[in-house]
């Protein structure tokens, strides 16, 4: 009897343990960390089946920016499996805002060729400072070029400021991730940027499965600085001090809301000879502030 006894505790314990261990290729269904000194003030696991939860995420829709080819639409971003799923598909979409020979790119295009969505938290859940942890696997197909971001809520961009925790394009046509942040210059709509460059194989040759895992992009966002990590690897370090608008206003000590979208085209080479469907996957977005 003791022998059974000690083998259930055994296959207790053990299993206990094996649900503990992290499996880079597959989703995170422990609870979040507790990090000393600091609160997890909030968290979306999006373990649930259907839209993202509409309390915390809005949509973007139609043509939206950088001239890139993607429609923008709601159906292309679904939490399953414990993940959000965000597809680039190539498919044929009518834009109803078309009007012939006009100047502007959001109408002088009859139809987009490709759809993908992009969400964000504006209005619904904004944060300043604090520990910002997204799990997500990207895909790196040629035309793929997902983000993980953050923007203030006013005035106009660049002054409200940008973090990109990260991006994925090609730079000079190679794969590239990057870090960045930006705010406001002298000349309307054009930034200041502080931007990290790491070119992909440098990720690459330390994994040759990294496309495959699931990896941890992380924002240290203080009154002072602001340090944008790669799975704990520090990529890219900015001082508040050096990030101030020409009116002596400073961006990144006012609210950010979050972003998450995965773009087509642009930046992100030649999407036609890419791999339909792109998948984007996020495991979880947690936001962590100082305790008390």
């Amino acid at each position: 009897m003791k022998r059974l006894i000690s083998f259930w505790l055994f296959l207790i314990t053990a299993g206990t343990s094996f649900s503990q261990t992290l499996n880079p290729k597959i989703p995170d269904n422990n609870l979040p960390a507790e990090i000393p000194g600091m609160k997890l003030v909030w968290a979306d696991e999006f373990n649930i089946d259907g839209k993202p939860d509409p309390a915390a995420w809005n949509y973007e829709k139609g043509f939206v920016r950088n001239e890139e080819l993607q429609w923008y639409q709601e159906d292309n971003a679904r939490c399953s499996g414990g993940v959000l799923r965000i597809e680039g598909r190539r498919e044929e979409v009518p834009n109803p805002r078309y009007i012939a020979g006009s100047g502007n790119w959001r109408t002088n295009r009859d139809s987009a060729h490709y759809t993908s969505s992009s969400i964000n938290t504006r209005g619904k859940k904004q944060w300043l400072y604090g520990r910002f942890e997204i799990r997500a696997r990207i895909d790196t197909t040629s035309g793929s070029w997902p983000a993980i971001w953050t923007l203030g809520l006013d005035p106009e961009w660049p002054w409200n400021g940008e973090i990109d925790l990260l991006e994925f394009y090609r730079v000079n046509g190679a794969p590239t991730i990057l870090a960045n942040v930006a705010w406001g210059t002298e000349k309307r709509y054009v930034a200041k940027w502080d931007s990290e460059k790491i070119p992909y194989d440098h990720f690459l040759q330390k994994d040759p499965e990294w496309t495959e895992k699931f990896h941890v992009w992380r924002m240290d966002w203080t009154s002072k600085s602001i340090k944008l990590y790669l799975d704990g690897e520090l990529l890219n370090e900015t001082l508040l001090v050096d990030t101030v608008n020409p009116d002596g206003t400073n961006p990144f000590t006012k609210p950010q809301y979050l972003l998450l979208n995965l773009a087509i085209g642009g930046n992100g080479g030649n999407p036609d000879i890419g791999k339909y469907p792109i998948v984007y996957e996020v495991d979880y977005v947690r936001v962590y502030q100082m305790g008390e």
